[in-house]
């Protein structure tokens, strides 16, 4: 006999912070108890896994969350299990890129697109999906109807963080702890405050603990904690603007309690990063108190005080001079994103960000280049591209030949025409 429903996965190495969340919170909902997960990582083995379990179920419920740098992959990789299982499987998509642009993610060969924070949405989904129900009810969904019109069911409000889980605990799958969502900054090219909005909110300093104990208790004295948060010095902060620090300390110092001097906490660097103006002798104190890494993470973004402002950056830069400078004293690496090819950025603009690059790398900082790709819901998704120029192109290479940069920005900067050329088609459809 056949079960009714299972859940399938992809999760992959760029998405699992996503489904460690969504997964988290199907544990929390008795209703779900018995609904059967799978977790699979690569493709072929997706593929294997379908044909291995779609005889078990009466229907596969298949997950897939994905950023616009994964677009094209996602599309080809929709389009091969549309053809290989038509309609056996059901086929949910979310995260980033689905949320600001489910109409094309539904183009692609998605059934629904999730619309925003999944964690209330695919509760509401699967138990709707389990019981024949109509999508119509389940807000904050996107799917094409049997006339093929576009149904989009309303906007949901943010969760409470603090009601789910960062992680899945009865399946297992530690990582990353998210700390905060939105950010009051709204800077340009970020889909951060459109998806989840620009009022910070915060798990609470207790609940974070429960779940920092759960992974003492699970890997001991070799334990990593590491947070997830658009601006790790901001925790607690009421607005995202004035810091709160006294909050940032009862986390890291509770943190560090629980897991001991043999554990290691990360802050301020991967997965996570600081804001410039936010860079002080108080907030990098706490790094050095509390904190095993070495180093921590910056965006600058760009070396023309005209660049920031049109992007609302909302620091300047002399804010990322001072922010390198007092990090490389008291003995902290620093690693310094840069963007190049922002709207409306002209040669001189690309020389001051040369320039900056140049004057930071020669004090020890370390530059991480990037080109910028446009990403649907924000207010530079559909803006003009043009190449990096060949002059920005020789100095980055020779600061990467020097050991002084890194990044992937030439990757990128095909990537970011290609999808920009997309977003355009897609227009005309």
């Amino acid at each position: 006999m056949k079960n009714k429903i299972a859940f399938l996965v992809y999760y992959h190495k760029q998405n699992f912070y996503s489904f460690n969340a969504i997964i988290g919170a199907i544990e929390t909902c008795e209703d779900l108890n018995e609904l059967d997960i799978y977790f699979e990582r690569e493709n072929r083995n997706l593929i294997q896994e379908l044909e291995r379990i779609i005889p078990n179920y009466e229907i596969i419920i298949v997950g897939i969350s994905f950023f616009t740098t994964q677009l094209f992959e996602i599309r080809d990789l929709i389009s091969l299990l549309r053809r290989k299982f038509k309609y056996k499987c059901f086929f949910i998509a979310g995260g980033p890129h689905p949320t600001g642009d489910p109409l094309g993610t539904l183009k692609m060969g998605f059934d629904v697109s999730v619309v925003g924070e999944g964690e209330e949405i695919i509760l509401d989904l699967i138990k709707t999906i389990d019981l024949n129900g109509d999508l119509r009810n389940v807000k904050g969904i996107a799917y094409l109807n049997e006339s093929h019109e576009y149904i989009y069911t309303g906007k949901r409000n943010p969760i409470d963080l603090n009601n789910y889980p960062p992680f899945p605990t009865k399946n297992r799958r530690f990582g990353a702890i998210e700390i905060t969502r939105g950010c009051p900054h709204v800077c340009y090219f970020c889909q951060i405050p459109f998806i989840f909005g620009a009022a910070p909110r915060h798990r609470t300093v207790d609940v974070i603990c429960k779940y920092v104990k759960e992974i003492k208790n699970y890997y001991g004295d070799l334990t990593d904690i590491r947070f997830i948060t658009p601006n790790a010095f901001s925790f607690g902060s009421k607005d995202g603007f004035k810091l709160e620090l006294q909050k940032v300390e009862e986390l890291l110092s509770r943190t560090r309690l629980i897991i001991g001097e043999k554990g290691r906490i990360y802050f301020g660097t991967f997965p996570s990063e600081v804001r410039p103006e936010h860079v002080t002798q108080e907030t990098l104190n706490l790094i050095l108190k509390y904190a095993n890494n070495d180093n921590i993470t910056i965006g600058a973004q760009s070396g023309s005080q005209k660049i920031l402002d049109m992007c609302h950056r909302g620091h300047t830069v002399g804010d990322v001079y001072k922010a390198v400078e007092l990090t490389l004293t008291l003995k902290l690496k620093i690693n310094v994103d840069f963007i190049f090819g922002l709207p409306e950025e002209t040669e001189n603009d690309v020389l001051s960000t040369i320039e900056m690059m140049k004057d930071l790398a020669k004090i020890g900082a370390r530059i991480h280049a990037h080109f910028f790709i446009p990403l649907p819901q924000t207010p530079f998704a559909r803006v003009h591209l043009s190449r990096m120029n060949q002059m920005a192109k020789k100095e980055v290479n020779n600061l990467i030949s020097k050991g002084l940069a890194f990044g992937d920005w030439k990757k990128q900067e095909i990537l970011a025409l290609k999808v920009s050329q997309y977003f355009k088609n897609s227009e005309k459809i």
